[in-house]
């Protein structure tokens, strides 16, 4: 703590001065430079360079900007800009027996959307919400819907648009969030015991508190489930975070909820030791935390005591979680990807040849469908921001830096 206040002393002291101020920031634009050149690199190596791309994610700053999370988010999960699948039909809610949840979630979700946003906007995105919910939920029948699902679908409609929103939600939804979409809660439970045993590790005397207190870990519940999509008002935050969470082990959201009441062990500790007071403090998350300073240590938390260690816990051994120990082969089918410039030419060459095998009067409708194939594939790569949201976008669109990609 001391060096981070002494940091802050210095950097306060250098803006004094005119000169040292503007080498600061001369600095600051240089490495972010340089971490756009390095992710450029990555998504051009062949096979993609899966592992730089986790390390700027991870790193201060994430991904710096929703143009490159367009590139980079789908290389973290896997997925194939040019094979997403088709818009949802007009048949995906008739009987769905989640349709009437989910709605009704979507509905009472309007802080979710950019402020300034026109009501009719928003609602053709809400609508969308709906369809790309229920349309993972049909093709997957494993999953099983819970409330606060759809604060991580809205935030991938947000950046990537619906198409590919579909098809990094149901990536995800099999991986990283598929203990919480079981029938029961009895796997999210599972995962937010692991919380408990963190702190241990790191402040017995904060946890010998909580125990007493017997607060439990629901505080937090609302936290993970939603990856704090829920929880913060700052939607660059939540995207913060969420560059941090692809790139990482699926419990890393429980790390960082870790990390969090760590930070607040002052105030803990100051509050009565009682259930009520506690509980109170604590699921009231603050919205000026030092995220990258969290970030950090959830990291080193998270080297320093993973998930096997934590698991001697009697509490976690009696559940298997599908995330957990599917993460290491999920993580080997991420390394061997190739990049969108060899996958776009590959498409190219697929449809020449299926062209070339057709009679000559079917060219002109073929074409006409190659056009709209490419149209599709603009409307994944710009998203939301760019087609649903047109006239509001110039206002909180993401910045397209990345002209060089």
């Amino acid at each position: 703590m001391k060096r981070v206040k002494k940091r802050q002393q210095l950097s306060g002291s250098r803006s004094v001065n005119g000169s040292g101020s503007g080498a600061k920031r001369e600095e600051h634009v240089s490495w972010k430079k340089q971490k756009l050149v390095d992710i450029h690199q990555a998504l051009n190596s062949d096979p993609v360079d899966i592992e730089t791309l986790r390390r700027a994610a991870v790193s201060e700053g994430g991904l710096l900007t929703d143009d490159v999370r367009r590139k980079v988010w789908p290389k973290l999960l896997s997925v194939n800009v040019f094979e997403l699948p088709a818009k949802p039909g007009k048949n995906v809610r008739e009987n769905h027996k989640d349709y009437n949840q989910v709605l009704l979630d979507v509905r009472r979700s309007m802080r979710r959307f950019p402020r300034g946003m026109r009501v009719g906007e928003r609602e053709v995105l809400q609508e969308q919400l709906i369809d790309i919910i229920l349309d993972v939920l049909r093709r997957n029948p494993q999953l099983h819907y819970y409330q606060g699902y759809h604060d991580i679908v809205v935030t991938f409609l947000l950046v990537v648009g619906e198409r590919m929103a579909i098809a990094m939600v149901e990536t995800l939804s099999n991986h990283h969030l598929r203990d919480f979409m079981d029938p029961t809660m009895d796997s999210t439970k599972h995962i937010l015991n692991y919380l408990m045993p963190i702190l241990e590790q790191v402040d017995p005397e904060l946890h010998g508190f909580m125990l007493r207190a017997e607060v439990g870990t629901i505080f937090a519940l609302s936290w993970l489930i939603t990856w704090y999509g829920h929880v913060l008002s700052e939607f660059r935050h939540i995207l913060r975070l969420y560059d941090f969470f692809l790139a990482s082990h699926p419990l890393m959201a429980i790390y960082f909820a870790a990390v969090i009441v760590l930070h607040r062990e002052r105030e803990v500790k100051s509050s009565d030791c009682d259930m009520a007071s506690v509980h109170h403090l604590l699921s009231q998350i603050p919205q000026n935390l030092p995220y990258e300073q969290l970030i950090t240590q959830a990291q080193r938390l998270f080297d320093s005591y993973p998930p096997t260690l934590l698991a001697s816990c009697a509490a976690l051994q009696s559940r298997k979680s599908i995330a957990i120990s599917s993460f290491q082969d999920f993580q080997m089918s991420t390394l061997q990807q190739r990049p969108d410039s060899v996958l776009r030419q590959q498409l190219h060459q697929r449809h020449s040849t299926n062209l070339d095998l057709l009679p000559a009067n079917n060219h002109s409708s073929n074409t006409h469908q190659l056009i709209k194939m490419a149209v599709w594939g603009l409307s994944a790569t710009l998203g939301a921001a760019a087609l649903a949201v047109a006239q509001t976008a110039m206002d909180w669109a993401p910045d397209f830096l990345l002209q060089l990609f």
